[in-house]
């Protein structure tokens, strides 16, 4: 087990990555994103647990097909099985930081683009 102790909110306000594995544990894992204006996460569905905390920019929530609006101080539970995308609607990064239960990504996992992460995601399957 990796014990972290660190500015959370810092970390995710300096990632300019898309996808960024910070920390895996047996049991929990945290990433961290920036999603560039206009762009979105791309709608998907995890077999585990999301909680998502943004620390800046402003977008939309799309959770089973309910829009909600989300900024800088939102968090988003999304519970296993539920479709669900984040739409950066701002003119600036949209910064989160991502806790998955069990963890979701790889460890190490580094998508410095959207692009990239399709790529890797196609690959896998």
């Amino acid at each position: 087990m990796t014990i972290f102790n660190k500015d959370i909110f810092g970390l995710a306000k300096e990632n300019s990555f898309f996808r960024k594995e910070i920390l895996t544990n047996e049991h929990s894992q945290i990433v961290l994103m920036s999603v560039e204006p206009g762009d979105d996460i791309g709608e998907e569905s995890h077999n585990v647990d999301q909680v998502l905390v943004f620390v800046e920019g402003e977008g939309e929530a799309v959770l089973n097909g309910e829009r909600s609006q989300i900024q800088a101080n939102s968090l988003v539970v999304v519970p296993a099985g539920t479709q669900h995308n984040f739409i950066n609607t701002g003119s600036t990064a949209l910064k989160l930081y991502t806790v998955y239960a069990p963890p979701e990504e790889a460890p190490g996992t580094l998508h410095k683009t959207k692009a990239e992460a399709v790529a890797a995601e196609a690959h896998e399957h």
